[in-house]
C-alpha cells in the first residue's frame, strides 16, 4: 500500500513538469476543437494525432492522447447545445435538453452545466481508475454473450426515457433503428442482408453517419424552413455563465449516478460513451423532481448525459490497461508504439510511467474545466451567427465529417438519406434519439443472442445461466415498470398535498 501511494505521489510530480503541463493544455484544447466538429469522434481524433506523439517520452505521449480523448468527449456537447449538432456520438443525448435551453436564451447555463458535469464525471472516473481497477476489470471479464444480450435489452428500456412526447412514437423509432441495424453482413453466417450491392454496407450502416444526418443535417433543413421564428429565439442570451447553489444541488445527484453508469459501461468492450450518455440522461429523468422540464430544457438532463459520457473515459482505460483488452483500441495502439505492453506489467515493470499517466489524466480534467469555463462565453456566440453563415457551415462540416470517417463518398449519401429521414421524424414528432439507440444496441443484442444459442446448441436456458444475467433481467423489468410506479407515486403525493 505504501509503495502504491509512493508511486502515485511520484506520478503527480512527474506529470507536473512544465513540458507535461503544456502538453496537457494544448492536447485538451485540441481535443475540444475536434469534438466540436461533426464526424470527428474522440477515437478518430486520437488516431489522427497519434503520429505527433512518436517523438515524445511514453508518459507525455500517453498524456497527450488522454487529453485529446477527454477534450473531444466534452467538445461534442458544445455544438450539440448551441446548434443541435452533436460533435461526437457521445453527445447525442445532450442535444435533447441542451438545444432547448439555447432556444430559451439559456445557452450560457447549458454550457456551464455541461462543462461542470463533464469535469465531475471525468474526475470521479479517475478515482475508479486509481482504486477500483482490479475489481472492475474482473467484472468486465464476467460479461459473455448472454450478458451482452440482456445489456442491450436493458439499454432499449431507455427509449421510454428519451421519448418525452409520445412513448408509442418513441418505440416505433427504436424499432426502425433495430431494423436498420440488420443491414450488412450477417455476423454468424456471412450472408448479405439488404446491402443492395454496396460493399460500404458490409459492416452495416455507420452509426456516426446516421447520427450526423439525423441530428445535424436535419437541423439544417429545420433552420432553412423556420429560420425566422426559431433562430430569433436562440439569438438572445439572457443568463449568466455561472451556477447558483440550488442549481449545483440539483445537478449533483444525476452527476453521481452517471459516474457509476459511465464507469460500468466504459469497462465493457463494444459498449461506449454513446450508450452511457443515453442511460445517464434516462436515469436523470427517472429520478428528477422536475420531470416537466425534460424535453423543454432541463439542466439535470444535460448533467446526466455529460457526466456519464465523460465517466466512460476513465472506465474504458481499466480493461485496456489492466487486462490488455481494448475498449479504446487506438490508445492501446499508442501504448504498443511507445514500446509498452498493455496488461499487468504496466503496474509492475512500467509502474512509474503508468502512474504518471494516471496523474496526467487527473490534471487533464482540470484543464478541461478551465478551457470550458473560459471559453463558454465565446462558444455561446455561435448561437448568434446568422443563418446565411451557419447553414452552409453545418452542411460543409456534415459532408466533410461523413466523408472523413472512411474516405467514402457513399457514406455522404447515407448521411444525406438520414438527414431527410431525421427531418421527417422531427416534423411528425418521432424520436431520432430512440432510433440511434436502436442502431447501436441492435448489433450488440443480435450477436449476444445468436452466439449464446450457437454455443449452447440452441438451448435458451443459457440466457438465464448466471447471476449476472438475472441481475440484468431484473434491471430490464425495473426499467420497464419504474415509469409506471413513479407516475403513480407522484400522483399519490400530489393528492396528499
Amino acid at each position: 500500500m505504501l509503495e502504491t501511494l509512493s508511486l502515485m505521489g511520484a506520478g503527480f510530480v512527474n506529470a507536473l513538469s512544465p513540458i507535461n503541463i503544456a502538453a496537457m493544455f494544448l492536447s485538451t484544447a485540441l481535443g475540444v476543437t475536434i469534438g466540436c466538429l461533426p464526424g470527428l469522434s474522440a477515437a478518430m481524433g486520437v488516431a489522427l494525432l497519434l503520429p505527433i506523439t512518436f517523438g515524445m517520452p511514453p508518459a507525455t505521449g500517453l498524456i497527450v492522447l488522454g487529453g485529446i480523448y477527454c477534450g473531444a468527449i466534452f467538445g461534442g456537447s458544445i455544438s450539440a447545445i448551441l446548434i443541435h449538432t452533436p460533435g461526437t456520438p457521445a453527445s447525442a443525448a445532450t442535444a435533447i435538453e441542451g438545444y432547448q435551453l439555447t432556444l430559451k436564451g439559456q445557452a450560457a447555463k447549458a454550457l456551464t452545466v455541461a462543462c461542470v458535469a463533464s469535469f465531475c464525471g471525468g474526475l470521479l472516473s479517475c478515482i475508479s481508475l486509481y482504486f477500483f481497477s482490479p475489481a472492475l476489470a474482473q467484472l468486465a471479464m464476467q460479461f459473455k454473450s448472454p450478458e451482452y444480450f440482456w445489456l442491450s435489452l436493458f439499454g432499449l428500456t431507455v427509449i421510454a426515457g428519451v421519448s418525452s412526447k409520445s412513448l408509442l412514437k418513441g418505440l416505433i423509432s427504436g424499432l426502425m433503428g433495430l431494423l436498420i441495424s440488420t443491414i450488412g453482413m450477417d455476423p454468424m453466417e456471412g450472408v448479405e442482408r439488404f446491402m443492395f450491392g454496396q460493399s460500404t454496407l458490409y459492416n452495416g450502416v455507420n452509426v456516426t453517419c446516421a447520427l450526423i444526418g439525423l441530428f445535424s443535417m436535419s437541423q439544417v433543413l429545420i433552420l432553412a424552413e423556420s429560420r425566422i421564428v426559431e433562430r430569433a429565439k436562440a439569438k438572445a442570451i439572457t443568463d449568466k455563465f455561472r451556477l447558483t447553489r440550488p442549481e449545483m444541488k440539483r445537478i449533483t445527484p444525476p452527476v453521481l449516478r452517471s459516474w457509476i453508469i459511465g464507469n460500468i459501461v466504459g469497462i465493457l468492450p463494444g459498449a461506449g460513451a454513446t450508450i452511457a450518455c443515453f442511460m445517464g440522461y434516462n436515469e436523470a429523468k427517472r429520478f428528477s423532481k422536475h420531470k416537466e422540464e425534460f424535453g423543454k430544457g432541463s439542466i439535470e438532463g444535460v448533467a446526466g448525459s455529460e457526466s456519464a459520457n465523460n465517466a466512460v473515459t476513465g472506465g474504458s482505460l481499466i480493461p485496456t490497461l489492466s487486462l490488455g483488452e481494448s475498449v479504446t483500441a487506438v490508445l492501446m495502439g499508442g501504448l504498443v508504439i511507445h514500446g509498452l505492453q498493455p496488461g499487468p506489467e504496466l503496474f509492475t515493470t512500467y509502474a512509474g510511467m503508468t502512474y504518471t499517466f494516471f496523474a496526467g489524466f487527473v490534471i487533464v480534467q482540470f484543464m478541461m474545466l478551465a478551457i470550458g469555463l473560459l471559453g463558454c462565453k465565446g462558444f455561446a456566440q455561435i448561437s448568434r451567427v446568422s443563418d446565411a453563415i451557419l447553414i452552409p457551415s453545418i452542411v460543409v462540416l456534415c459532408v466533410v465529417g461523413s466523408y472523413a470517417i472512411h474516405n467514402n463518398i457513399v457514406e455522404v449519401g447515407i448521411m444525406l438519406i438520414f438527414g431527410v429521414l431525421g427531418y421527417l421524424m422531427r416534423k411528425f414528432d418521432f424520436n431520432a434519439a430512440a432510433m440511434v439507440l436502436g442502431l447501436i444496441l441492435g448489433p450488440i443484442g443480435e450477436r449476444g443472442l445468436r452466439r449464446s444459442l450457437m454455443l449452447s446448441d440452441g438451448d435458451p436456458s443459457v440466457l438465464f445461466s448466471t447471476p449476472l444475467c438475472w441481475m440484468l433481467i431484473a434491471l430490464c423489468v425495473i426499467g420497464i415498470l419504474s415509469p409506471l410506479f413513479m407516475n403513480r407515486w407522484e400522483k399519490r403525493m400530489t393528492e396528499q398535498q
